[in-house]
């Protein structure tokens, strides 16, 4: 199956990293290539572009779209929260703009195999890296009926997150819940027949929830950001694009706070806590698809990009 996957808020990104010819950027969500393609486009002399993609299928279709522009392109099987780290080990001390696309791609929910989608009976996965070992059959099967609910209500945002934990754990003492068919229909009993009724999939929230605690998705955010606004040049940008309100929220604290990180009381006259800014954040508001992009691509429904930009020395 190829690769595809619609680059969201492609334009708005390009046009928001202010990208100089011959300055070094790095892609930490590599995915199709999209964004990355976009920016070689504009590369010149030493330019040069790194990107980074866990998914080994995604590295493999990457590197292939991207093989035309040879040299000016490096395409690592990486995390993004490795992606500085490893940048530093092939000699790049910094970089002119830093792209994240955090959606999970086309490619991803309709390779049935994955497990991604509700929509396809298959084995419960969910790993946006195959060499990791825990997926959504050892957390349906394995956290206790605490930990699921907790996971469903947090990273879900699932009203029915307590049933639906009742549910999961009540059916696996009678066999191993190994399909996501089989997931669907014990949420679907969890929840009140006209609660059903409307508002989209009953597993959506279930299977986002699971989703993001197999790839440890929010804690990999929290724990790059920081890093990644520290490895920009003066003057350098980094765009996010996040698709729910936990990942958005993330962004906006941590961007808010690299711009105005004083802790001082404020009844205090000067700052004495001696934190700097570290930049300033681009987005006051995120931007949102436009009505056209809505048109040809309805997963971009809830597509929200934020910019910061590095302090200039």
């Amino acid at each position: 199956m190829e690769f595809n996957h619609y680059s969201v808020l492609l334009e708005e990104t390009i046009e928001q990293l202010h990208i100089k010819p011959e300055g070094i950027y790095l892609d930490g969500t590599l995915g199709g290539g999209g964004h990355a393609e976009a920016v070689l486009r504009r590369l010149a002399g030493k330019g040069h572009l790194f990107g980074v993609d866990q998914d080994e299928a995604a590295v493999a279709a990457a590197s292939e779209r991207l093989r035309p522009y040879g040299e000016k392109v490096t395409v690592i099987r990486e995390n993004y929260r490795n992606a500085a780290a490893v940048l530093r080990q092939e000699g790049v001390e910094g970089v002119d703009g830093i792209v994240l696309d955090l959606g999970v791609s086309s490619y991803q929910f309709d390779t049935a195999d994955r497990g991604f989608s509700y929509r396809y009976d298959t084995t419960l996965d969910m790993r946006m890296d195959s060499r990791n070992t825990l997926s959504a059959k050892e957390i349906v099967n394995g956290y206790t009926e605490k930990e699921l609910f907790h996971v469903i209500k947090d990273y879900g945002e699932e009203p029915f997150a307590k049933n639906i934990a009742k549910h999961i754990v009540r059916e696996r003492e009678n066999k191993e819940i190994t399909t996501t068919f089989e997931l669907n229909e014990i949420i679907k009993n969890a929840i009140p027949a006209k609660m059903r009724q409307g508002g989209g999939h009953p597993s959506k929230r279930t299977y986002q929830a699971i989703r993001i605690e197999c790839n440890h998705e929010l804690e990999v955010l929290k724990d790059s950001l920081d890093e990644m606004i520290d490895f920009l040049r003066p003057g350098g940008r980094i765009c996010i694009i996040t698709f729910h309100s936990l990942e958005d929220r993330i962004v906006k604290n941590i961007f808010r706070t690299g711009e105005n990180p004083c802790i001082c009381p404020p009844e205090f006259p000067v700052c004495v806590c001696g934190r700097r800014s570290k930049g300033k954040v681009i987005t006051k508001k995120p931007i949102f698809p436009s009505e056209e992009e809505l048109e040809n691509n309805s997963r971009s429904r809830s597509a929200k990009l934020r910019v910061f930009e590095r302090k200039q020395i």
